[in-house]
């Protein structure tokens, strides 16, 4: 029998560990599932470090072709490192792809190093009670919001779990404390109160560069809902939400039209989530 994959020391996806995961896959699916997920996670934390370095000026002294090497050899170990003790998005990539795959008796789990799908269908890596947590927490202010705007609370509640990862991915102040600020709205030259500000990640031709932006910040998570409310049902930006009236998959699409997001997938994500409220997840 083939010994359980060490995160900490196969997270590399060449060809050795791809072909032990696929044997390991044929005798234990479900620990095979899970060491191809956290390879999975160690991959996107890379992107994400790369991804941020080369938003970066680069023309320093010490700018060189062998400073860019051990550069990314370090992003790598620490992105396996960080992989290693685990970031949440493995666990629910297992939940997930056990669940659409049919990792049984008859499954075979290596299937499941090619998780692009899971990438689109799923936008934040928390539990089903954390994201119970959430709702429960934040369903009165939607409703609220809701009440005064006529932005159904389900779109309102959709976009600050998308935005802010379930409460997991909120923007704090440069103190550490709360901006209450759920759902990503930047602070542009109009706005008068606090601001936070933080690295972010932007879409340009739809590739993902992270930066550093503004954004608003609130005394209270109610006074973010309500400027969220106010946002969408008075900008006329976004005056096509409103008119899609009770189709809330139709407001997504308005929402990603508007340019709300740079996220050439935003709609469908924010639709996904608005399902799992729907059912309860």
């Amino acid at each position: 029998m083939v010994a359980p994959l060490e995160a900490s020391a196969n997270l590399a996806l060449d060809g050795q560990s791809l072909a032990q995961l696929r044997v390991q896959a044929k005798q234990s699916p479900e620990t095979a599932l899970k060491a191809a997920a956290q390879q999975f996670e160690s991959v996107f934390l890379n992107m994400m470090l790369k991804s941020m370095r080369d938003a970066t000026p680069q023309d320093g002294m010490f700018d060189s072709e062998q400073t860019k090497m051990f550069t990314g050899m370090l992003d790598q170990q620490f992105s396996q490192s960080m992989a290693s003790r685990g970031v949440g998005l493995a666990d629910i990539m297992v939940k997930q792809l056990s669940r659409s795959m049919g990792v049984q008796a008859s499954g075979d789990a290596s299937a499941a190093i090619s998780p692009q799908p899971l990438i689109n269908a799923v936008p934040s890596a928390f539990n089903e009670k954390s994201q119970q947590d959430f709702v429960n927490r934040m369903s009165p202010p939607a409703v609220s919001a809701s009440q005064t705007s006529g932005v159904p609370a389900q779109l309102i509640l959709g976009q600050a779990a998308l935005e802010s990862g379930w409460g997991k991915r909120e923007i704090r102040m440069p103190d550490g404390s709360n901006s209450y600020n759920l759902f990503g709205i930047k602070a542009n030259a109009s706005w008068q109160g606090k601001v936070a500000e933080v690295m972010t990640t932007e879409y340009k031709n739809g590739v993902a560069h992270a930066e550093t932006a503004k954004f608003r910040a609130y005394s209270s998570y109610a006074e973010a809902f309500q400027d969220y409310a106010n946002l969408i049902s008075n900008n006329p930006r976004y005056a096509d939400v409103l008119q899609q009236k009770n189709d809330v998959n139709g407001m997504a699409q308005a929402i990603q039209n508007a340019g709300y997001a740079t996220d050439p997938k935003y709609a469908e994500k924010l639709v996904k989530v608005m399902g799992m409220l729907k059912s309860g997840a």
